[in-house]
C-alpha cells in the first residue's frame, strides 16, 4: 500500500487532530499539581485503566507482527496475547495491593522502601533506558515506516510527525491525557482489527471455502493449533514460550513504569484490579483480530505475498479495504503508535522527576515538578526521535525488542517477586541480583551477536551459535537471578528490618473481582481446548 485517497487521506488527518484536541481538551486543573499530572489525580475508574494498559501494549509493531507471524506460523503466535492474561490476573492479585497501599509513585520507590536506595536507583537507570530506547524509540520508527507505504514521506520526517502529534497533549496533559486518549485509540484499534477480519473472511467465498473445515485444508490445520511449535522452524518449543514468556510479561505487566502507572492512578484498589481484569478480557481479542487476518491473507494472497511477509497486513488493507475503511485501518496503526509512545514519555518523564530530581532535590515544589515533567518529558521524546531511524538497520524489530528485554527482566522479576512474597530477601541480595543478573545476561547477548565461532558470527539462530533461543534465555536467566538473590540473602548479615506494615494483610477482593477472574480464566481453559 503505498498510495491513500483523498477520502483515506481526510480520515487519517481527522483523526490525528481529533486525537489531539480530545487529549488537550481533556487537561484539567488538577495537573497543576504533581499528584494530578502524573497520576491523574488518583482518579481512573477501571473502564479507562483496562483500555489504557490495552492501548499501551498494543503497538504498530503489533499490528504488523502479528499478521506476518499468523501467516507464516499460525496462532501459535498467539500465546504471547493470551499469556498475558495470566500476568494482569498476578497483578492484580499479588501486586496491586502492594504498589496501591505503599502509595509509591514509581516502581523504583517502591523497591527503597523493600530494600533501599541501591536498587531504586538501578531500575530507575533500566526504566528510563527502556522507555526510551525501547518503547518510544521503537514504535516511533515502526509508525515511521506505516506512514511512508501509505503517504511516501521518508521515515525521518515520519517520526517527526508522528512524535509532534503525540508530544502535544502527551506533554501539556499527563496522565489525564495519555489514558483518555487511549482510551478513544483502543475502540479505533479493536474497530480496525475486527473490520479487516470480517472483510477477510467476506472474500474467502471467491477462493472457494465456504467451511471452517475447508479453510483448515487450505491453510493447514496446524496454523490454527495453539500450541502446534515447530521447534525446527521457530526455534521455540512451547515450553519456551510458557516459561519464557511468563518471566518477560510478568516483567512488562507488573513491573514496568509505562504499564503499572496506571494502576497507580487508580481510585481505589478495586477500580485498579477490575481495570487489570478488563485488560485481561481485552487481550483475548488480537488472536482473533490480529493473527487470525495472517491465516485469512494466507488462504486469499500468498501467491501475492510470496516471500515479502511483512507485507502481509499493508496488502490486505489494500486489497480488501474500500475507500473511507483504508483510512479507518491507517487510523488504527497511527492509534496504536500514538498509544504506546505516549505512555512511555508519561512513565520517563515520571520517573526522572521522582527518582532523579527528587531525591536531588527532595523539598521540590508541585509547580516544579510538573514543568520538569513536561521539560524532560520533551527532551526524552527529542532523543527518541534522534535515534529512532537508525533501527531500520537493526534487524527484526519485535524479536530485536524481546531480546533486550531478556536482558534485564529476569532480575527484576526476581527482585519484585521475592520481595512482595517473603520478607527475608536482603537489600545486598536485590542489589546484587539487578545488577550481577542484568550484566551477566548483557555478557551473554553480547558474546552471541559479536564474537566470532568457526569463522561467523555466533547467533542463536545460526548452528555454530549456542543453540538457546532467546525465550529458554530469559526462563535460565530468571533462574540465575533467583539463586542469586536467595544465596546473598541466606548468607547476608546484614538484614534490615522490613516494616510489618509492608506487607500487606491478605484480604478477600470484591465478589465482583472474584466472579470476573473466575470467568477469564474459564474463557481462557475453553479457547485452549478448543485450539488445542
Amino acid at each position: 500500500m503505498n498510495s491513500i485517497g483523498l477520502i483515506d487521506l481526510l480520515v487519517v488527518i481527522g483523526y490525528l487532530i481529533g486525537i489531539v484536541a480530545i487529549g488537550l481538551i481533556s487537561v484539567r486543573k488538577g495537573t497543576a499539581t504533581s499528584h494530578g499530572y502524573f497520576l491523574a489525580g488518583k482518579s481512573l475508574s477501571w473502564a479507562v485503566i483496562g483500555a489504557s494498559l490495552f492501548a499501551s501494549n498494543i503497538s504498530t509493531v503489533h499490528l504488523v507482527g502479528l499478521a506476518e507471524s499468523g501467516f507464516t506460523d499460525g496462532i501459535v503466535w498467539g500465546n504471547f496475547e493470551w499469556f498475558s492474561v495470566i500476568e494482569l490476573l498476578l497483578l492484580a492479585f499479588v501486586f496491586v495491593p502492594f504498589y496501591l497501599r505503599t502509595k509509591i509513585t514509581t516502581l523504583p520507590q517502591f523497591l527503597e522502601l523493600r530494600y533501599d536506595a541501591r536498587s531504586r536507583v538501578l531500575l530507575a537507570i533500566f526504566s528510563i533506558l527502556a522507555a526510551l530506547f525501547m518503547h518510544i524509540g521503537v514504535s516511533l520508527y515502526a509508525g515511521a515506516v506505516v506512514f511512508e507505504n501509505v503517504f511516501g514521506l521518508s521515515v525521518p520526517v515520519s517520526i517527526v510527525l508522528i512524535a509532534l502529534a503525540t508530544g502535544i497533549y502527551t506533554i501539556v496533559g499527563g496522565l489525564t491525557s495519555v489514558v483518555i486518549t487511549e482510551t478513544v485509540q483502543t475502540i479505533i484499534l479493536i474497530a480496525g482489527s475486527i473490520t479487516i477480519t470480517v472483510l477477510a473472511i467476506l472474500r474467502l467465498p471467491e477462493m472457494g471455502i465456504t467451511s471452517y473445515e475447508e479453510l483448515k485444508a487450505v491453510v493447514d490445520p496446524d496454523r490454527l493449533k495453539i500450541v502446534s511449535f515447530d521447534a525446527a522452524k521457530t526455534g521455540f518449543t512451547f515450553s519456551d514460550m510458557l516459561f519464557g514468556y511468563l518471566i518477560l510479561g510478568l516483567w512488562y505487566w507488573c513491573t514496568d513504569q509505562t504499564i503499572v502507572q496506571r494502576v497507580l492512578g487508580a481510585r481505589s484498589e478495586k477500580q485498579a484490579k477490575l481495570g487489570a481484569l478488563f485488560a485481561g478480557f481485552l487481550k483475548i481479542l488480537p488472536v482473533f483480530f490480529m493473527v487470525v487476518p495472517g491465516i485469512l491473507a494466507f488462504a486469499l494472497f500468498r501467491e501475492q505475498i510470496g516471500n515479502e511477509t511483512q507485507n502481509v497486513l499493508p496488502l490486505m488493507i489494500s486489497n480488501l479495504m474500500p475507500v473511507g475503511l483504508k483510512g479507518l485501518m491507517v487510523a488504527a496503526l497511527l492509534a496504536a503508535v500514538m498509544s504506546s509512545v505516549a505512555a512511555a514519555i508519561n512513565s520517563c518523564s515520571t520517573l526522572i522527576v521522582y527518582d532523579v530530581f527528587d531525591r536531588l532535590k527532595p523539598h521540590l515544589t508541585d509547580r516544579k515538578k510538573v514543568y520538569i515533567g513536561r521539560f524532560t518529558g520533551l527532551i526524552v521524546l527529542v532523543a527518541a526521535v534522534m535515534w529512532s531511524p537508525f533501527l531500520g538497520n537493526l534487524g527484526t524489530l519485535f524479536e530485536l525488542i524481546n531480546q533486550m528485554f531478556s536482558i534485564f527482566a529476569p532480575s527484576i522479576v526476581a527482585v519484585f517477586l521475592f520481595g512482595v512474597v517473603s520478607p527475608r530477601g536482603t537489600a545486598n541480595a536485590a542489589f546484587y541480583t539487578l545488577l550481577i543478573g542484568s550484566l551477566f545476561a548483557a555478557g551473554v547477548f553480547v558474546i552471541e551477536k559479536y564474537v566470532p565461532i568457526n569463522g561467523g558470527l555466533n547467533y542463536v539462530s545460526r548452528p555454530d551459535g549456542l543453540h538457546i533461543n532467546w525465550l529458554k534465555q530469559t526462563y535460565l536467566f530468571f533462574v540465575f537471578s533467583a539463586v542469586l538473590y536467595v544465596s546473598v540473602s541466606y548468607f547476608d548479615k546484614n538484614v534490615q528490618d522490613v516494616s510489618p506494615t509492608f506487607f500487606v494483610k491478605v484480604q478477600s477482593p470484591s465478589r465482583l473481582v472474584n466472579l470476573l477472574s473466575v470467568i477469564l480464566l474459564a474463557i481462557m481453559l475453553a479457547l485452549y481446548w478448543v485450539f488445542y
